[in-house]
């Protein structure tokens, strides 16, 4: 595999206008161009897939070690297993970071401290504790004086789109895959939703002066360490939920198959 290439935002019309990391297994696998190849799970694409696009340019590079372990991961049994998997991370690591952040210590120790959602009774039993946490969330995110609001809107827009895409739409995308009740969704829109909510908390303690740019920034900067932690929370996640050797990539990309890869989920 090479090391010269660069996975790049976004889908693309062929290769010469870029790959984002599933067209980059489509072309190690030997399969046709496109961001979707035949011989990787449906969940691990979605993470991949939505991952890529919810990282910067230089951290992004960072999912190409994992790439080579996707392929012959399609069929493989697993998709449930790994669903649940992005579903606890959402409640029990990407929920409690943020409120941790807006000073809701408690919510986001009750939180964490859950069992691991591995199933519909793990997930019926965590409801009520996201419930007390969204109250929380809501209540702590405040609202601006009117001669600040421009500014005001501005950080809460920053907060919420940052708060969501710190993996959070990944682990969403992933988990909806394979669990797919009520109870899940209620769940997935819950921690969105508490993460918007600390995040704007914050957002309106940090912005600067008056202006939309300074209030932007000023957001950016106090978000950034917790970013930065549910990133590399992220990353460990995807590692968690792929086999444990590679294939060998560079004869399954010239001969256009893929062996067979050990696993282990869980």
């Amino acid at each position: 595999m090479s090391e010269d290439y660069r996975l790049a935002y976004g889908t693309h019309a062929s290769p010469e206008d870029g790959r984002c990391a599933m067209e980059w297994v489509s072309h190690l696998a030997g399969e046709a161009h496109s961001d979707e190849p035949r011989c990787v799970s449906p969940v691990l694409r979605a993470f991949a897939t939505t991952f890529n696009d919810s990282l910067d340019d230089e951290p992004r590079q960072g999912l190409r070690p994992y790439l080579a372990r996707t392929i012959g991961t399609a069929d493989d049994g697993l998709d449930e297993a790994r669903s649940w998997m992005a579903l606890d991370w959402l409640i029990r690591t990407y929920t409690p970071a943020w409120l941790e952040l807006a000073a809701l210590s408690e919510p986001a120790r009750a939180l964490a401290a859950l069992p691991e959602v591995t199933g519909p009774d793990e997930l019926r039993a965590a409801l009520p504790e996201l419930v007390r946490a969204r109250h929380h969330a809501r209540a702590g995110r405040g609202v601006a004086r009117a001669a600040a609001w421009a500014a005001w809107a501005a950080g809460r827009a920053t907060a919420r789109e940052a708060a969501w895409n710190s993996a959070g739409a990944a682990a969403w995308a992933a988990a909806r895959v394979g669990v797919g009740e009520i109870a899940g969704d209620r769940a997935r829109a819950m921690a969105r939703d508490i993460a918007a909510d600390a995040a704007t908390a914050v957002a309106r303690e940090a912005r600067s002066g008056t202006s939309r740019a300074a209030a932007r920034e000023a957001v950016r900067t106090a978000l950034a360490p917790t970013l930065r932690g549910l990133e590399r929370s992220a990353f460990a996640l995807l590692d968690r939920m792929l086999p444990t050797a590679p294939l060998a990539v560079p004869a399954a990309a010239s001969a256009g198959r893929s062996e067979v890869a050990v696993h282990a989920v869980g």
